[in-house]
């Protein structure tokens, strides 16, 4: 190309030969050797990104900073493996807004290194020595402890939630952060995140779903406000709390009373049943006896318990089924007349009663069962309908009252002694039938047994009373 149009520039870092000068003495000039002209070495390229930070004041060579962080979201212990699934917590929206922002405005800064890495060294010194200033003042030594993990590191984030959010610590709900997310950030703070843990603690039987900032079982008791002296724990004090929490028995110590044998017993303890506390107030339990409330039920603090002595024993008793009693009517007899057909017998019933005794006091027997020995057996009646004969004829006009009275005292259902006779003309049962009559004389009616006496009297006249007969006609 022509140099009326274009300029040609030589690269930097390459020394050209001067030209000679008229107005200069002229002598013997020295010729260079020819050949190739020497590249001087260039200065080395300083990237803007990669420049040191300044401590205020003075400056002292860089040493790089401790990392002793590690992100509590990291891992667990292996112990939270084997924990009952707790309830999660969400995690707060807007903890990454504007550190979100300033990432991606570094990612992009990173991105044009190459480009950087092509302007003039003079650039680079120029923003060095007026910038410095503004750049120092915008970082911030900053102490950020998680969890209780602490770290001291350098940012430009403006407030906490932006520092959070450019470390990648997401907090829930349950998270406490201390200042709290919105507060700026100077240069020397301390930010503190303590992470919520849930816990199914169960006190004294009651479960409740908390959560707790705390790393240890004793730790979380003390924030919880649970009082631990004397009491029961499921896990030892000592026992780290994962993010995944834990479940936590406690049982605090109470104050039981128990009453046996007339004698009072006051037990400090954190028992998870009464029978429990009996045995640890020197109480045995033999055979029947029981307490006054169930022996698996939770002590209360205050609450007495009283144990019952029971003693017991069984007894049988024999007790008699009544028969009932069947009546047919008979036209066959009389009217008045009723005959036994089938005698009636009763039946046996074997009872078996559990008598008992609490604390020496006779309690009511209990009916514990019973059994049927022998059945009872009905009893069968025939009752005559038969109309009665209205007279005997050679009979009527006699002193039958004066028989009666003298043979039975006037009774129709009169035995003598002997059980051979009965009514009230003393029948014979043999007699009896022969005239008629059904089963025993001193059975049937009292119309009857004259009306069967009047036709003893028309057959053989007064000879079957010989010692009464004369009264039939005086």
């Amino acid at each position: 190309m022509s140099n009326s149009q274009h300029q040609t520039y030589e690269p930097y870092g390459t020394r050209p030969v001067p030209e000679p000068r008229p107005d200069l003495p002229t002598g013997p000039r020295t010729e260079l050797p020819t050949g190739p002209r020497t590249e001087l070495p260039r200065e080395p390229h300083t990237d803007l990104h990669a420049a040191e930070t300044l401590a205020y004041g003075v400056y002292t060579a860089p040493v790089p900073y401790p990392d002793t962080y590690r992100p509590a979201y990291e891992v667990q212990g292996a112990h939270d493996a084997t924990l009952p699934a707790l309830p999660r917590q969400e995690v707060r929206e807007g903890t990454g807004g504007r550190g979100e922002r300033r990432r991606r405005a570094r990612s992009a800064e990173r991105s044009d290194g190459p480009v950087r890495r092509l302007l003039p060294q003079a650039l680079v010194v120029a923003f060095l020595a007026g910038g410095t200033t503004a750049f120092v003042a915008k970082d911030k030594a900053i102490e950020l402890t998680v969890d209780g993990k602490p770290r001291t590191l350098h940012t430009f984030a403006d407030d906490v939630e932006e520092l959070l959010a450019e470390e990648g610590v997401e907090v829930g709900a349950h998270d406490v952060v201390a200042p709290a997310p919105g507060a700026a950030l100077t240069s020397g703070d301390e930010v503190a995140v303590h992470y919520g843990r849930p816990v199914r603690l169960t006190i004294d039987g009651q479960r409740h779903e908390v959560w707790t900032t705390a790393h240890t079982v004793e730790e979380a008791l003390d924030q919880l406000g649970v009082r631990a002296e004397g009491a029961y724990l499921s896990t030892a004090r000592s026992q780290p709390i994962g993010r995944a929490g834990l479940a936590l028995d406690v049982r605090t110590e109470r104050a039981v009373t128990v009453m046996a044998d007339g004698r009072a017993r006051m037990v400090r303890t954190n028992a998870a049943t009464v029978r429990e506390v009996i045995e640890q107030a020197g109480v045995s339990l033999h055979g029947e006896d029981t307490t006054s409330v169930p022996g698996d039920s939770f002590p209360r603090d205050g609450q007495t318990v009283t144990v019952l002595r029971v003693t017991g024993s069984r007894e049988v008793r024999e007790e008699t089924i009544p028969f009932r009693t069947e009546r047919k009517d008979d036209p066959s007899l009389f009217k008045g007349t009723e005959v036994v057909e089938q005698v009636g017998q009763p039946g046996l019933r074997r009872i078996t009663y559990s008598l008992r005794t609490v604390n020496e006091v006779r309690q009511k027997p209990r009916k514990d069962g019973s059994e049927v020995v022998r059945r009872p057996r009905k009893q069968i009646v025939k009752v005559g309908t038969k109309p009665l004969p209205t007279s005997v004829y050679g009979a009527d006009g006699l002193n039958w009252h004066g028989l009666a009275a003298c043979e039975s005292g006037g009774r129709p259902n009169a035995v003598d002694p002997s059980g051979t006779y009965g009514g009230l003309y003393q029948f014979d049962t043999r007699t009896w039938h022969s005239l008629g009559g059904s089963g025993r004389p001193q059975d049937a009616s009292a119309a009857e047994q004259t009306f069967r006496a009047k036709k003893l009297y028309v057959r053989r006249g007064a000879t079957p009373w010989p010692h009464c007969g004369a009264r039939l006609h005086g």
